[in-house]
Formats: structure tokens, sequence, C-alpha cells
């Protein structure tokens, strides 16, 4: 089954300083250690994808506006403290072999190579609606 693990960053309940303040070693250790995330992944035959995503500044909110056509407004904003990072889709055998990988994925090194342990989700992807409908 595949699953989409999502990193999500938020400021609250967090006990390191913004990514934008670190040092540029603790920052190589933290995009060094997501690298070895892959190619585990891959070696495992579990990696289907994974990217890591620009900050809220470059982000948009699109909604449709009159007859479909695109309404672009800035966001999400920093100051909302939370915003998707990243993301993977992997292919395991069970739930609980997800919830390892994002485990792992969490102890994503920070300042000084403390842990991080950021909250990762864990959504199973739908191939098609669920039998009950």
């Amino acid at each position: 089954m595949k699953y989409m693990l999502l990193m999500q960053f938020s400021a609250a309940g967090t006990d390191f300083p913004p990514i934008d303040t670190w040092t540029p070693a603790e920052f190589r250790a933290h995009i060094d250690f997501m690298g070895e995330v892959n190619a585990k992944l891959m070696a495992d035959g579990e990696f289907v994808q994974g990217e890591g995503l620009g900050g809220p500044q470059q982000a948009r909110i699109v909604r449709a506006g009159a007859g479909g056509a695109p309404v672009v407004t800035e966001g999400p904003f920093a100051e909302t403290k939370e915003f998707l990072a990243g993301f993977w889709i992997v292919d395991c055998e069970t739930p609980q072999r997800a919830a390892e990988i994002a485990a792992f994925i969490s102890t994503a090194p920070g300042p000084g190579g403390r842990p991080l342990r950021m909250p990762i989700e864990v959504h199973p992807v739908m191939s098609g609606p669920p039998q009950e409908m």
C-alpha cells in the first residue's frame, strides 16, 4: 500500500530555532540526512517519490473564481507558524512500516545535531473510493 508522509513544520511546541538561523554545517547535515533517507528507501524498494518544498513565502493559495478562473493569493503566511516542509510517497507492506519510516524521518538532525522530532503525518494513498461507498 502507498502512504504519503508529510513533514509539517510548526513553530509551536518546538525547541529549536528557525532553519534560517542554523549554521551552514547544521543545514548541510539536515539535507544530507534527507538524502540518506531517500537512498535507504530506494534500496529497500519502498521509495516512490519525495520532495522538499519551498517555504511559505514562496507558496500561493489558489481558489476558483468567477467562471472557474484562478484567484491567486499569497500565503500560507509565516506568521501562521505552520507550513508543509516536504513529503514522501512510500510503498510498504503495512501501516506499521509507514509509521516506522515516519519516526525515522522525524529524527532528522537540527542545531547541534539534536534530532528535531518534527511531526510527520502518515496518510494512506487511496487507489479508489472506499469499498463501502
